[in-house]
């Protein structure tokens, strides 16, 4: 809960997924929500002190463009692993984007 905190600390709202689902289900749901980004903090991410966020509207833009599913897996569009100190940051900028496009 400590990453939704921060953001909504920075005046950003945040929603935190509740469920024992995968991640699937989780992604269709903030996709559903027409959520900008997601954060994503699993053991790996905590044991390294960094977050992988994905850019959900970059993703929705690249994805009319895809001719390969598993290319498309592969290459991972708009997701990146951060430092977690640069959350705030990096979650500013992908709102930025999406208000201005």
């Amino acid at each position: 809960f400590s990453v939704a905190a921060d953001l909504r600390n920075a005046g950003i709202p945040a929603e935190v997924y509740l469920g024992t689902s995968g991640m699937r289900p989780q992604m269709k749901y903030a996709d559903r929500r027409m959520a900008p980004a997601a954060i994503m903090l699993g053991g790996d991410e905590i044991a390294a002190g960094t977050v992988t966020i994905k850019d959900l509207d970059l993703g929705r833009e690249l994805a009319s463009g895809v001719a390969d599913n598993a290319a498309w897996k592969a290459e991972r569009p708009g997701q990146q692993t951060i430092p977690r100190g640069e959350l705030v940051s990096a979650v500013r900028k992908i709102i930025s984007g999406s208000v201005e496009g």
